[in-house]
């Protein structure tokens, strides 16, 4: 995590993961049809994005922020973006247990890591329900906080 984001609550448009969501559906649900390893490294490495860079330089967010977000209406809510940049370092362990998976010759292993990272996404698309981000709050609550 960058020094600018731990140290400042930065905030998202809540339609903007939503959108990623979808998309990251739609990427997981192609490869896991055919069965393409490289398709979930290219989501793995969109994932790897959005947990180290941040939401503001994740693709699928550029995406939204260019193409989407000027034909809405104004942002009416945000939410805290580290839930979702933890989320993302979830999803990129699954994308990358799924294409090492397909790529090295364990395609059940690939299957079912790659279709656990699409229910994830499907659900969070669906209904906004982010599982990466309930798992993130549940570990704050459970660890003790670091003091600087």
């Amino acid at each position: 995590m960058s020094r600018e984001s731990a140290s400042v609550d930065v905030r998202v448009d809540v339609r903007g993961p939503r959108f990623a969501a979808w998309v990251t559906s739609g990427v997981l649900a192609v490869a896991l049809l055919l069965g393409a390893g490289w398709l979930v490294a290219v989501q793995a490495a969109v994932f790897a994005v959005g947990a180290s860079a941040g939401m503001r330089w994740a693709p699928y967010a550029v995406l939204f922020r260019v193409l989407v977000a000027p034909r809405l209406g104004p942002v009416r809510e945000r939410e805290p973006e580290a839930p979702l940049r933890f989320a993302q370092l979830v999803g990129l362990l699954f994308a990358l247990i799924g294409a090492a998976g397909h790529l090295l010759g364990a395609p059940v292993l690939g299957a079912v890591a790659t279709g656990a990272a699409l229910v994830a996404a499907l659900l969070n698309a669906a209904t906004g329900s982010c599982l990466g981000c309930e798992l993130h709050l549940l570990l704050r609550r459970a660890l003790p906080a670091r003091t600087a």
